[in-house]
């Protein structure tokens, strides 16, 4: 299959009949069964469905932690459409730290390091950033912690931050270096209603407002209603 139109259409994200089974004793189960789907820029897709039915396996894919077993999974990036179905695990990794934010539903933050330096760590991935490269991420770094509202948090630490503050960090982490595709695992599900509220509200604004393709995995039906499209699956189909 050639690569989709993804540049006219704002679309960051193509799934095209993605397959993906794990072995269950002599045969295989379906994990996503022929799923496809399209996310823009400035768009959000929740995806629902009940325990087991293939929600995080399908980010999965999505965020090339597990190859599918058939379909395609174009990602729109600067160079053109990547085929992320296909790709080595070199570029796939490489692809995680340039297109592709990730928030899970725990923060995953390093406790040594201060809110700042949790964003400011992923100019270290790929080598020892240049002088000029290291003052470039201060600069971003800062700019995300004011846009998720914890401007004035950059030098606390992981253990000064409440539960909900350390979810903000990680979505800043996740959008550091400006990706296309942000992909959202239960990112509220330990935190208490308040909170919960709050990231979800931080999310879904910063769709419009840095320009991202959102992907959410949720339970929660009134947070599914908010998104711009919906995907229920049930034993990996969407339904």
């Amino acid at each position: 299959m050639t690569a989709p139109l993804l540049a006219p259409a704002r679309t960051a994200l193509a799934m095209d009949d993605v397959v993906l089974t794990y072995p269950d004793g002599d045969s295989r189960v379906a994990a996503v069964d022929h799923v496809s789907l399209e996310i823009g820029r400035g768009q959000s897709l929740a995806v629902t469905g009940p325990s087991g039915s293939g929600k995080s396996s399908l980010l999965a894919v999505a965020a090339t932690l597990t190859r599918p077993d058939s379909g395609h999974v174009w990602l729109a990036t600067g160079a053109g459409p990547v085929d992320l179905a296909t790709v080595s695990r070199a570029r796939a990794a490489e692809l995680r730290r340039t297109e592709i934010g990730i928030v899970f539903q725990q923060s995953n933050l390093l406790a040594s390091l201060t809110a700042r330096e949790q964003l400011e760590a992923m100019a270290w991935l790929d080598g020892r950033p240049s002088r000029a490269r290291r003052r470039a991420a201060g600069d971003r770094a800062r700019e995300l912690l004011e846009l998720v509202g914890l401007g004035a948090a950059g030098d606390r630490t992981v253990g000064a931050l409440s539960g909900g503050q350390r979810q903000r960090v990680a979505v800043a982490r996740a959008l550091m270096n400006d990706p296309a595709l942000l992909l959202a695992d239960e990112p509220t599900s330990a935190l208490d209603t308040e909170a919960g509220a709050a990231v979800t509200d931080l999310l879904l604004g910063l769709v419009h407002e840095v320009d991202v393709a959102l992907m959410l995995v949720t339970h929660d039906a009134a947070v599914a209603a908010r998104c711009d499209s919906r995907m229920h699956l049930v034993d990996g189909a969407p339904v």
